[in-house]
Order: structure tokens, then sequence, then C-alpha cells
């Protein structure tokens, strides 16, 4: 007889809530692996293409919504919450001066991917030794896995409009992971909505990409642009992207949830100063060999140099005028790659535009955000 049938799951249940904890995970849920209602929703997401080019998503196909197609033997899974939500965030100042670099907040530490892991290895470990009959695998945006629609089910919190998960105690500030188990242990119940009618996240998306309540698009996003796609951003988004080199956060920023975040309890959460509120000229200017030194465990180090730069160029064209940034992107172009070169001229045509023209607007939309996270943020934020 299996030993699986001898125990008391509802405590194994407790144990593991409070091994999670221990572990340093804010929240722990289950749920089971029936995502059948989410099937039509992912299909007509990828048939719309608003998976731009991550081929990946059409690849997997419907399996993202069948943890057992996945990963044989499952029939739960344990879904877990991280806050990552940096001492010292600086948004509204770093969003404000278009002469310093804005990274999203989650990635200015250590590469959550490796943390989130090597913590639900752990918590699978631990449950292994009180019950060997246990297989487990765990995933943090490794594979095929529909972890906002998982977190929902296990009680974690709703997907907003934004398509993030949202907690009442949490916002959107943390890191999901998730642990797919052979136990059928208790699961736990969704939680309410509590989106309403706001509707701020899609409001002050700086390029529009949620395209209705639940949708992103992600070709317009600009997450998507400066970390998943490999090619030449198009012209038009360009001037949408501001000081935004690597992510994000502006649907987080404006959340009125958002106001009750905590911040990270992990200090490889907080940011590193080498990326942290540095110029865009200072980044821009480093070489090869020390952009792979400062990004050495980091999520960053994965889009390359290359497309690093790329990023940096669009964000040095829409910086205030400035003649010393001028003279160093007229200095690089000769050396430009293939996919910087066009960046960088169009970064050029921009500087060399408002040089002529002193009285440069500053962007309503920026000025916007800017007031309402001033507002909102949380404490020490």
């Amino acid at each position: 007889m299996s030993r699986i049938s001898t125990v008391d799951l509802i405590q194994l249940t407790h144990d593991i809530k409070a091994w999670g904890r221990a572990l340093g995970f804010q929240q722990v849920g289950i749920s089971d692996i029936n995502l059948q209602q989410h099937e039509d929703a992912l299909r007509q997401w990828l048939n719309n293409g608003y998976h731009g080019e991550m081929d990946y998503m059409q690849k997997h196909g419907m399996k993202r919504a069948r943890p057992e197609e996945l990963v044989p033997g499952t029939v739960r899974v344990i879904s877990v919450r991280m806050d990552y939500l940096p001492p010292d965030a600086s948004f509204a100042h770093h969003l404000k001066d278009s002469h310093i670099a804005y990274i999203s907040r989650y990635a200015l530490g250590r590469d959550y991917h490796k943390v989130l892991r090597k913590r639900l290895k752990q918590l699978g470990e631990k449950i292994t030794l009180e019950l060997s009959d246990t297989e487990f695998r765990p995933f943090v945006d490794s594979a095929p896995v529909l972890e906002h629609a998982i977190a929902e089910k296990a009680g974690l919190g709703w997907t907003g409009k934004h398509s993030l998960t949202l907690s009442r105690e949490a916002g959107s500030w943390f890191f999901l992971g998730e642990l797919f188990i052979n136990l059928p242990l208790p699961v736990d119940e969704p939680v309410a909505e509590g989106c309403g009618s706001c509707t701020a996240c899609m409001t002050m998306c700086p390029t529009g990409a949620i395209v209705a309540p639940y949708q992103v698009d992600a070709r317009k996003c600009i997450s998507y642009l400066t970390i998943e796609y490999d090619g030449i951003i198009p012209e038009h988004l360009r001037p949408l992207m501001g000081n935004r080199i690597y992510g994000c956060d502006d649907c987080q920023l404006v959340c009125p949830w958002n106001r009750y975040a905590a911040l990270t309890e992990e200090t490889d959460f907080h940011p590193r100063q080498t990326l942290h509120g540095q110029s865009l000229l200072t980044l821009f200017q480093w070489d090869e060999s020390t952009f792979l030194s400062n990004t050495e465990g980091s999520p960053i180090r994965r889009i390359g140099y290359d497309k690093w730069r790329r990023n940096i160029a669009i964000a040095l064209g829409n910086a205030r005028a400035d003649t010393i940034i001028l003279k160093v992107l007229q200095q690089c172009l000769p050396d430009a790659s293939p996919l910087l070169k066009p960046h960088v001229n169009w970064a050029i045509e921009q500087q060399q535009t408002k040089l002529m023209d002193s009285s440069e607007p500053a962007s309503r939309k920026t000025a916007r955000l800017t007031r309402v996270i001033e507002k909102g943020l949380p404490r020490d934020a």
C-alpha cells in the first residue's frame, strides 16, 4: 500500500505552508490541476498574435493549461509568493529624470529564477523527507505554466486587468513559483476579484499594450520589447518607451492595491548600485566585459550586450537635449552592430531636433504618472 493513503494530508498541508513561510515565501497556496476554463482565452490570445515573437508560447499550445501533460502524475500544484519591492525604489525620481536609466524593480537584484527555484526545491525535499512517495518538480518561469491562473486558483490573489496577480495584502510586487506534486493535498479557495471598475493600469500603459481587460498585446509591451524582442523596435513605439531600458513597471505603479505592498525581506532583491539610478550615458559606455561583470547573477544578463545597448540608445534619444549625449552617440555609430545602428541613428536625429528646439515639452503622461505614484507609494519605497 502506498504511504500516501496512510498520511494525514490535512496536517501535511499545514506543515507545507509553515515550511514554505520558513523558506521565505510570504504565501503558499494549493490548487488542483483543472485549468480548462482558461484554454479558450489562451487559444484566442495566441490566435491574435499577442505573443509576438515568443514562439515557445505557440509551440507548447494548450500544454500550458494542462499541468498533467507537462509532468505526468501531477495532481496538485503548490503556488508560492515571494515579495520583491526593494527599499529606496525611487520610482518617481528615476522616471522623472530622462537622463537616468529606469530598470524594472524586479531586475535590480539577483535573478529571481535562481532564488525561488532553490527554495522550491528545498520545499519539495522537505516534503519528501516526510513522505518518501512524494514526486515533485519546481517551476519559475521555466516551462509552459499558467502561473497566474494557478495562483488565482490557489487563493494567492486574483488576476488584474494588466494580467498580473493581485493581492489585497501585497499588491502585485511579488514573484510566483510553482511546485508540481503527486500528492492529493486539500486545495485552497480562490479569493474575490478586487479590481471593480478601475482601469488605471490600462489608461497609464505608455504604449497602450493592455488592449482590453486581462489582455496584453506583447508586441506593444515595453517589457517584451526590451527583454524578449530581438529585432528592430518600431519607430512609433520608441518615443513612448521613455527611459525604460529593461522592463516597465507603470501598470503596477498606478494600481491602488500596491499602496499596501510591503518591502521585501530578501536582501538578494535589493538593488545593485551598479544598476540602480545610473545615468544612461554611464550604462551605454560600458564595454561588453563590464556589462557581463556587472550583470553576473542578474536576469538582465540574458538579453545580451547588443540588446542592452539598443535599449539604452532609444532612451538616449528620448532624453532631454544634451550635446554630450549627441557626441557619444555619434562616436559609437561607426562601430555599431546591425541591430544597434538604426537605433543610434534614430537617437541622433532625436537629439539634434531637440537641440534645435529648446522648448522641448515634457511628456504629459509621464508627468501624470509621477503625480499618481508619489501619492500612492508604500512607505519608504
